[in-house]
Order: C-alpha cells, then sequence, then structure tokens
C-alpha cells in the first residue's frame, strides 16, 4: 500500500527539527530510513532544493525555501507528484503561519510543536487519493517536476550524510543540475553585454600586448597577464550571473576584486576614465549576480 509515513520540518542552516509528525511506527527498515532523514536535515544547505533518496522500500522527499526545509518518508510506490504536493502544502501553511524572524530565533527543538496538527490532517488526506481530486492541482506540479526533477541522491551522498566521506569533495561545488535561478532581468542583460564587452576590450590589447612583447625585449610581460586575467574574471562573472554554483556570491566578489586589480597594473596603459569604466562594469555584474537569487531562496542565502 503506497502511503505517506512521516514528515519533518526543520531548519537548514542548523538542521534544528521545528516539527514533526507523530509517528508509532516501529518497523527496523522505517526507523533505518529515519535515521537517514535524520542525517539530510543537517546538511540541507549542501544539497539542491528538491531532492529525493532511496532507501530500500522506501523513499526520503525533500524541498528547502527561505531558510527552512520540509522532509518526509514515503513508500517507494508513492506517486513522486503526490509527494511534493504534499511538501508543498506544508510549506505554504508553515510560512504563512509563522513569522521567519521567529523561526530565525527558535533555540529549542521543536518550536513550533503545533504546527503537527496540521502535518496530521494533511497526511490522513494524502494517504486517501480520493479526497485530494478537489483540493490540488496536480497538473502544475506534474509540469514543474518535469521541467525540474528532483535530484536523485546517490549512495555516496548517503555515505558522506552518514558520516563515512568526511573528507571527500562535495559534487556540488559546482553547477547543481536541479537548482534554477530567478528569471533575467534588463539590467542583468546590460551587466552581461558590458561585462562580455570589457572581457573584449582585455583581450584585444592582451593580443596587442603579445605583439608589442615580440617586438620590443623592454615591453613589461606582466601587462599580457594582466589584462588576460581581466578577461577571464569578467568571462567568467557572466558565467556565474547564468548559472548556479555553490558560494556564488563569494565567487563573483573574488573576480571582481581580481577585475579592479589587473585594472590597477594597467593604469599607465589606461586612463582613469578607462579604468573606472572596467571597475564600474565589474562592480554592477556584482550586484546583479547577487540579486539573481536561485528560485525559492531568500536573498541571505549564501551562494
Amino acid at each position: 500500500m503506497s502511503m505517506v509515513l512521516f514528515a519533518s520540518v526543520v531548519r537548514v542552516g542548523d538542521g534544528l527539527p521545528l516539527s514533526a509528525s507523530t509517528d508509532y511506527e516501529m518497523e527496523k527498515e522505517l526507523q533505518e530510513t529515519k535515521r537517514h532523514l535524520k542525517g539530510l536535515s543537517r546538511k540541507l544547505n549542501q544539497f539542491p532544493d528538491r531532492c529525493t533518496l532511496k532507501s530500500g522500500p522506501y523513499n526520503v522527499n525533500f524541498t528547502s525555501s527561505l531558510g527552512v526545509g520540509y522532509l518526509m518518508v514515503c513508500t517507494a510506490n508513492y506517486p513522486n507528484v503526490l509527494a511534493f504536493c504534499f511538501l508543498d502544502e506544508l510549506q505554504k501553511e508553515f510560512i504563512v503561519t509563522y513569522d521567519p524572524k521567529r523561526i530565525s530565533s527558535a533555540v529549542r527543538p521543536y518550536s513550533f510543536i503545533e504546527f503537527d496538527t496540521f502535518i496530521q490532517k494533511t497526511k490522513q488526506r494524502y494517504n486517501n487519493p480520493r479526497s485530494l481530486s478537489t483540493k490540488i492541482n496536480l497538473a502544475d506540479m506534474q509540469t514543474e517536476i518535469k521541467l525540474r526533477p528532483p535530484y536523485q541522491l546517490s549512495p555516496e551522498d548517503l555515505q558522506a550524510i552518514n558520516g563515512f566521506s568526511v573528507h571527500t569533495p562535495s559534487k556540488y561545488k559546482g553547477i547543481a543540475p536541479t537548482q534554477m535561478l530567478e528569471p533575467v532581468t534588463l539590467p542583468g542583460v546590460i551587466s552581461c553585454v558590458l561585462s562580455v564587452l570589457c572581457g573584449g576590450l582585455n583581450l584585444l590589447r592582451g593580443v596587442h600586448a603579445i605583439e608589442s612583447v615580440l617586438q620590443n625585449d623592454d615591453e613589461d610581460f606582466n601587462y599580457v597577464i594582466a589584462f588576460f586575467l581581466g578577461t577571464a574574471a569578467c568571462l567568467y562573472q557572466c558565467y556565474l550571473f547564468a548559472y548556479f554554483s555553490v558560494w556564488r556570491n563569494s565567487k563573483s566578489f573574488l573576480a571582481f576584486a581580481l577585475i579592479c586589480l589587473s585594472n590597477m597594473y594597467l593604469y599607465e596603459l589606461r586612463n582613469v576614465w578607462q579604468i573606472l569604466f572596467h571597475v564600474a562594469v565589474g562592480a554592477f555584474m556584482t550586484l546583479q549576480i547577487r540579486l539573481r537569487q536561485p528560485l525559492g531562496k531568500s536573498p541571505d542565502y549564501n551562494v
């Protein structure tokens, strides 16, 4: 029989449990799956915002948004669409019911245990599909899952969760394939065009600098390096604007710092207005990267 067995709400930053459904199941495999869920809850910020973990006859599904994670255990044959509709309902109700400041200031586990009542009622509804036909829109969730399917956690991820691969570099330190960014705005497009223009100008000047070095031994080859570093920094900022990456904001700031340093070194080859233009474009691009957040994440999400 397909059904939802357990659900919990946790704070993403530190994994503090905020609420959970009452559970009387004592089956060994289910308890093992719940241990995986508990481990996941402490590391939600290391994974994309929608994931699925297969654990024997059970699945663990979770979503995260605005610093709060919503997790559930269901039987392996429970429909994926219903599972994420269930989590979506928990998310909407929790956001409406509790103030973000109260959530962030919670100290004790299960500070919002009264939310258990809503979890239990929703779980009962989702375990009786006939009662769902007029209350949820499956088509919308089916479309969303088709466009942005949940990331399937692997056995390696499970080992890392349980502490067996602590020193293994995380695979999420690149692009998270299921993480989508907010739609591009006009200022974002302008910043990308200007950044590409600056990169192109640096590349052109770098090529000319190489020609000068080949023709004159007295020319400083470091100018060539400075021009190409400026080019790389500009193009990398465009990449960070277009794609999700862990520590995205920090990387964009470092790229901006490289733009500033390269232009400071090139002060003898550029006038003040040219230097200000390159630095201003880099700053504008950095701001646009900061403003274009992953979908469902608050602005203070550190990526």
